[in-house]
């Protein structure tokens, strides 16, 4: 079973991957993989990037990992992967998600990129497009630790993925912070 970890940069998703190991749990990193693998489409010099085929990702995840093992996918890509059984967005206050991407010594451009992703739900938006909404997850890291958030994937771990009012989709809601300056 494969269960995406996704969310803007900056909101927890591999420090809370790198927390789930300590459970046992298997997490892939699609942009290793991508590396490895040759899925790389490009360079984005602009934003320092690259873009990786998310077609080919898919059909390897498809093709090698098909287990009822839970296997968490961490990317802000993983869930564009239609392979995906469950997806959990991990989301952040904008306010807290700027610092976090300026400790990571981003440019502005950027950060203000990915800032305005978070308030605008892209990422929610483009899982809702691919996934039943039953599937999906939300998790606000804006005030908890790593374990915290962890927790908070396991107690969905242990209720079978069953949808949970807690973790519903649309219940973290950033649109008014479109209207400060960041």
């Amino acid at each position: 079973m494969l269960v995406a970890i996704t969310g803007t940069p900056g909101v927890g998703k591999s420090s809370v991957s790198d927390l789930l190991k300590n459970y046992s749990y298997n997490i892939l990193d699609i942009f290793s993989i991508a590396i490895e693998k040759d899925f790389v489409i490009e360079e984005d010099k602009k934003r320092d990037s690259k873009i990786l085929d998310i077609n080919k990702i898919n059909k390897f995840l498809k093709k090698n990992y098909d287990t009822k093992d839970i296997i968490f996918v961490d990317s802000h890509l993983s869930h564009m992967f239609s392979c995906v059984d469950y997806v959990i967005i991990l989301r952040c206050n904008p306010k807290i998600l700027k610092k976090r991407l300026l400790t990571k010594g981003w440019i502005e451009e950027k950060i203000n990129e990915n800032i305005e992703s978070e308030i605008l739900d892209i990422i929610l938006c483009e899982t809702i497009d691919k996934h039943q909404k039953e599937n999906i997850f939300e998790i606000d890291t804006s005030n908890k630790s790593l374990k915290a958030v962890v927790r908070c994937i396991r107690e969905i771990i242990k209720n079978d993925f069953k949808p949970m009012k807690k973790y519903n989709i649309g219940m973290i809601d950033w649109s008014e912070e479109i209207l400060k300056d960041f």
